[in-house]
């Protein structure tokens, strides 16, 4: 549990008291940033994304309009390898299509501080063109839930729910309902405590805020289903909960050769609440993360390495 958690807590309404905040959070999923430094490298791929069926993917936050794809920065998988068919309207064709900040953005904090040095880390090639809030809410774990709950509202849906650490489930028909999460002699529970409103994206991403104060690796974990390596898709994620903090990396884009190894794109938000991030090995001049057939682990450079066994994907 962190002081900016409780600082969140507080400038949302919720009754964060230190007793409520352990509750809500537990393993809070939200790993502290090292202080290594260096530059980003140029970006790895050709310029021209490639055909992807069906209509564009709707990303709600409103990107600009001229922002460059992930798979059109990233074009190339490694030689060998050819990226995996997606379904149109998928959580996959989604990321896919995640739009990115321009090239050298740098990192910054929720203030709009950068980071790292002055916004650049060799391990980091790209930031996404996506808001992160203006408290330290929106981490590892929540941005994962941020992205599957946009890509679900793009497609009209409404009925998107998810779970505290404390199990408590937080839908977002009742947030617009003007039902609230609130601490009960310390179980939270909802209760009505403001009028019900219109639907609209900035609703919503005020209850994605609580979501994600009250949310973790540790719920996030639970929630959802474990995936065998072989049946990896993008929009799965790895993760590991911890004390005080655990990690989780979510899979942007896979690609496969004939041997059987995967080549993944793989994208993060860490600690303090940052710009998300699209990631490279350490020592590498290409984004993809090459994972062999009978390797046990992927190696993050911001973490320690994720068993295979940590692949999780939300239902």
């Amino acid at each position: 549990m962190t002081r900016h958690r409780i600082l969140g807590l507080l400038l949302l309404g919720a009754l964060g008291t230190i007793v409520g905040l352990t509750l809500s959070r537990g393993a809070s999923g939200d790993p502290r940033p090292p202080s290594t430094t260096g530059p980003v490298a140029p970006a790895v791929g050709a310029s021209h994304a490639p055909a992807t069926a069906g209509p564009a993917p709707v990303h709600p936050w409103g990107p600009s309009t001229t922002a460059e794809r992930l798979d059109a920065r990233f074009a190339s998988p490694p030689r060998g390898f050819t990226r995996v068919p997606l379904a149109p309207h998928s959580f996959g064709a989604f990321l896919r299509a995640l739009p990115l900040a321009p090239a050298g953005a740098p990192v910054v904090d929720f203030a709009g501080r950068p980071l790292y040095d002055e916004g650049r880390h060799p391990n980091i090639v790209a930031v996404a063109d996506l808001d992160v809030g203006t408290k330290d809410l929106q981490h590892c774990a929540d941005v994962i839930i941020r992205l599957d709950a946009e890509w679900r509202y793009g497609l009209g849906k409404r009925d998107m729910s998810y779970r505290a650490v404390s199990g408590t489930p937080l839908p977002y028909r009742s947030y617009v309902a003007g039902e609230r999460a609130v601490l009960d002699h310390g179980n939270l529970v909802l209760r009505r405590a403001a009028p019900a409103k219109r639907d609209t994206h900035a609703l919503f991403r005020e209850y994605l805020d609580v979501v994600f104060a009250w949310a973790g690796t540790a719920s996030l974990e639970r929630d959802a289903k474990k995936v065998p390596m072989s049946d990896l898709r993008p929009g799965d994620f790895f993760v590991l909960t911890g004390r005080p903090f655990g990690h989780a990396v979510l899979v942007l884009d896979v690609a496969k050769d004939a041997s059987g190894r995967v080549a993944l794109l793989l994208g993060q938000s860490f600690m303090p609440a940052q710009t998300f991030q699209v990631l490279r090995p350490s020592g590498a001049s290409s984004p993809w993360f090459v994972v062999g057939p009978t390797d046990t682990h992927v190696k993050t450079p911001f973490w320690s390495p994720f068993p295979v066994t940590a692949l999780r994907r939300l239902p």
